[in-house]
């Protein structure tokens, strides 16, 4: 085995291990969607061989960057992306390209590696504050939308959905409908309903 090839192999399994302890040792244990955690990994790789493949035809780290814009203009411009998964997203790249073309020795690789899925993994925990969820909702009770009937509208939202609904943020209002598009964000009642609302993405109809 060449000296090329256990430098690779190395670069590697280390791109890989740490995309997984952020994919899922951070984002996942939050989001609970295994579908972006294993995008996010499968992206990280794909930029990984491709810099450190081109590397060799002196590829600076403006292309690589620009590499990666060209990438997320093409798969996820047309795809609805929260800026939670657009940071992680963000992350997953600096990490693939720090370890495929990075100037560091490994041990350095590694400790800072570790630290970007510390930070991750501290920022997301509950020490910063109250962890929300978040979902949209077309509710029909128009007149519970201004600001002297704000207190109504939570009431009303926390005795219909059975959540500890603390925010609302009015997104769009549909006067020929009456009917408004809003976002609550919520304190999950118990890991249950944390699973469930993390899983099913879809926005919830609230009907009378």
């Amino acid at each position: 085995m060449t000296e090329l090839d256990i430098a690779f192999v190395s670069r590697f399994v280390m791109n890989l291990f740490s995309l997984i302890l952020l994919c899922y040792g951070c984002y996942f244990r939050v989001s609970k969607n295994a579908t972006i955690a294993g995008s996010f990994i499968l992206f990280g790789v794909g930029i990984f061989i491709i810099t450190y493949l081109l590397h060799g035809v002196d590829m600076s780290m403006e292309f690589s960057f620009g590499l990666f814009a060209v990438f997320t203009m093409l798969r996820y411009r047309t795809e609805s992306i929260s800026i939670k998964e657009m940071t992680y997203l963000f992350l997953v790249t600096a990490i693939a390209l720090l370890t495929s073309i990075g100037q560091m020795n490994l041990v350095d690789l590694i400790l800072l590696n570790g630290g970007i899925c510390l930070l991750a993994f501290i920022i997301d925990s509950s020490i910063f504050g109250r962890r929300y969820q978040v979902q949209s909702i077309c509710y029909e009770r128009i007149e519970n939308i201004t600001p002297a009937n704000r207190s109504k509208l939570i009431d009303d939202l926390r005795e219909r959905t059975g959540l500890q609904v603390e925010m609302v943020t009015i997104e769009h209002i549909d006067f020929l409908r009456d009917t408004a598009q809003i976002s609550i964000s919520y304190i999950p009642q118990n890991d249950c309903i944390n699973e469930y609302a993390s899983e099913h993405n879809s926005d919830l109809k609230v009907t009378p």
